[in-house]
């Protein structure tokens, strides 16, 4: 089943499909106007979480009203210590990672993706006004200031969770050619132009986007936070942040959208439940083997239903294949939350570890941007050197790949950090304990080593979410049925949700004189479970085209429920 867009073009044969170069299209204008509205809403919430560690763990200075530490002070708010501001930026972060299942059903069953997206931008735009009240003179520090921080926590990850589980697919049905086709380059060469790239290309620059809005929200929060306080670093996220509703109303009809379709995942559950029949067993053995068996949702076919068909089955055997990837990929984002817990570091521990070391008058929280700085320059690098020169060379990187090679980046990133927490502890004034080290002043006593060390760390898990991030937006979208895209692109957003409840278990590491174990333990189980990962998905790997190349599916939804 093709859509206009597909006319007038040639399409490859088998021979062609195995012998061609592969090449990427060009991306939508429109699609680069909805990497604007994910540009302003990721200033807003990168640019107001860069501040979250100081305003939790450190205490209001000495005579200020506004948490500014000045030029050669640290500055902070709550005073709550590093355990509890670990706790609650991994509670900030598994909370907008578990919201955007609840904004992809609503907007596969009811709303739409741009809806949805409509409504999630108010509410996160009201946890950024209860952020700021928390953090004004006169309330900041105080009892008061903690319960409408927690509050606006709660509300802004609310928000951003409807809005990341829609605006990922959205900003990809913006290119609406899904066949691999022909095309003939200046030069003569024949290629293939292949859509599947393309979606990765599109997601290559709207993770770009994204890191360009982080990178800028964090820099200017971080200064603003340093030199004024936390109520401007709030308040400058939020003024950005309207970028994003001007941006969607300019788009309004112009935006290439899927409409809902009703409650699809009840009906992905029952044919779940058709397929299984008869595979059940009380040997565990025989029951796993039977449940994963490659005929597995044969049964579930509607050409395979002998007599009446249920009234549910309104799909046909394309849509049931469809599916069948779907779950596939959900299998393969099972294994992320111990990518994510790699990453995560970089929310927490690594701005901590920063305030340990000298800074030469760099707020701690700013090296933090090296990651998003890294991926603003290799991004481009990788899409327009690196991943061509691969194809030219035969060489498929295929997603799987990619996300193998995330985990092992990753690993290293965690394997850097601990090197340098071994090495802060030994130059440090106060040893193994560097993260309270004060004089008699109650200044900060901190290791000679200078704060750039760090570079290390940032650029190899930049490196990582080019492979394994951006790859895991790319698999969603891919390998979903067009009308189960918000929710399989939610099921990979979840698994951050997953990682951050793991790390609650690592909170009791995140403190002195343990977190050289916290970043050995990490490193060791990415190493891990990135080569078991590899050998779980090898075949799965092989079968890239056959999945991507799948015939549309066709789905009734006006069945009731």
């Amino acid at each position: 089943m093709y859509n206009s867009a597909h006319e007038g073009l040639e399409f490859p044969s088998e021979e062609e499909l195995a012998t061609l170069r592969r090449v990427s299209d060009a991306i939508p204008w429109s699609a680069y106007m909805i990497a604007t509205v994910e540009l302003a809403e990721r200033f807003s919430y990168y640019g107001a979480s860069a501040v979250f560690v100081n305003f939790i763990q450190q205490p209001l200075p000495s005579g200020s009203v506004t948490g500014a530490g000045g030029p050669t002070g640290q500055s902070g708010a709550l005073g709550k210590g590093q355990q509890m501001s670990t706790g609650l930026t991994t509670f900030y972060q598994f909370w907008s990672y578990i919201c955007p299942i609840g904004g992809a059903y609503i907007a596969d069953t009811y709303w739409g993706r741009y809806k949805t997206i409509c409504w999630s931008v108010a509410l996160a735009m009201l946890g950024h006004v209860i952020m700021i009240i928390s953090a004004i003179p006169g309330i900041i520090g105080g009892q008061a200031s903690v319960g409408l921080f927690i509050l606006s926590l709660i509300v802004t990850g609310t928000g951003a969770g409807g809005f990341k589980s829609n605006i990922s697919p959205l900003v990809a049905e913006q290119y609406q050619i899904t066949k691999p086709f022909i095309s003939t380059t200046k030069s003569g060469e024949r290629v293939i132009v292949d859509p599947t790239m393309t979606t990765s290309r599109i997601y290559m620059y709207f993770y770009l986007f994204i890191n360009i809005g982080a990178l800028i929200g964090q820099i200017c929060m971080v200064y603003a936070e340093k030199y004024v306080g936390f109520w401007l670093a709030y308040t400058l996220p939020t003024i950005v942040f309207f970028i994003s509703p001007i941006f969607l109303w300019l788009g309004y009809g112009k935006y290439r959208t899927s409409p809902p379709t009703g409650s699809v995942l009840a009906t992905a559950l029952r044919v779940w439940r058709h397929a299984a029949k008869g595979r059940w067993s009380w040997n565990p053995v025989k029951c796993i083997s039977q449940l994963t068996a490659a005929d597995f949702w044969e049964n579930a076919k509607p050409s395979k239903v002998v007599g009446e068909k249920p009234q549910w089955m309104t799909f046909d055997d394309n849509w049931v294949d469809e599916l069948r990837r779907g779950v596939k990929a959900c299998s393969v984002f099972a294994w992320f939350p111990i990518y994510w817990l790699c990453y995560n570091q970089l929310n927490n521990n690594l701005t901590s570890q920063a305030a340990t070391m000298d800074t030469h008058g760099l707020p701690n929280d700013v090296l933090s941007n090296l990651d998003p700085f890294a991926l603003i320059i290799f991004i481009p690098i990788c899409d327009l050197v690196v991943y061509p020169a691969f194809a030219r060379w035969g060489w498929k990187f295929t997603a799987l790949k990619k996300i193998a090679f995330g985990f092992g980046t990753g690993a290293a990133a965690m394997v850097w950090a601990a090197v340098v927490q071994h090495y802060i502890y030994k130059t440090n004034p106060c040893g193994e304990y560097a993260g309270t080290c004060v004089d008699s002043d109650k200044s900060p006593l901190v290791s000679p080593l200078n704060v750039w060390i760090q570079t290390g760390s940032y650029v190899l898990l930049a490196f990582s979410e080019i492979f394994a991030s951006i790859t895991g937006l790319e698999y969603a979208f891919t390998k979903a049925p067009v009308n189960m895209r918000s929710l399989v692109m939610s099921m990979f957003l979840f698994t951050n949700s997953v990682s951050s409840a793991l790390g609650e278990a690592f909170v009791s590491l995140s403190t002195d004189p343990l977190l050289v174990w916290n970043y050995t333990v990490v490193a060791i189980l990415a190493c891990v479970f990135g080569t078991l990962f590899w050998l779980s998905v090898r075949k799965l790997d092989q079968d890239e085209d056959k999945l991507n190349n799948l015939a549309r599916g066709h789905f009734d939804h006006s069945e009731k429920e």
